[in-house]
């Protein structure tokens, strides 16, 4: 039965796609708040060196000025990917079941299938 191999092998494809996204979508977040991190460090330094901590001051630091709004658009950002991770979640365990589905109907129908079964992700061990 080459359809049934067929429809096994894609469910187990789009398993490992979403959970690669779901990775990737952790490290992005994660990264994102690395750099914001690293901006307010950086924004504290110049308003120190400035002495200056007043955003609406005349003589408030342009770097600092640029930083703020850097980290501002990070913060917006990091919010869009955590609501895009949580759909990516949700697709994920949609995939999972409908694979579960599938091999459940393979072992009841007495049809096994030398194919490689899908590597487990961990996904506790994932950053984010």
């Amino acid at each position: 039965m080459k359809s049934r191999e067929s429809i096994l092998r894609l469910k187990r494809f789009q398993v490992q796609e979403k959970a690669r996204q779901v990775a990737q979508i952790e490290t992005m977040v994660s990264e994102f708040r690395r750099m914001a991190e690293d901006l307010d460090g950086q924004i504290a330094y110049e308003e120190k060196k400035a002495g200056i901590d007043d955003t609406s001051h005349f003589a408030y630091p342009t770097f600092a000025k640029a930083a703020r709004l850097r980290r501002e658009n990070l913060e917006t950002s990091i919010q869009d990917l955590n609501e895009q991770h949580a759909a990516a979640k949700l697709a994920l365990q949609d995939v999972e079941e409908e694979l579960a589905k599938t091999e459940k109907l393979e072992e009841r129908d007495g049809k096994s299938i030398d194919v490689e079964p899908a590597p487990e992700v961990d996904r506790h061990a994932m950053i984010g």
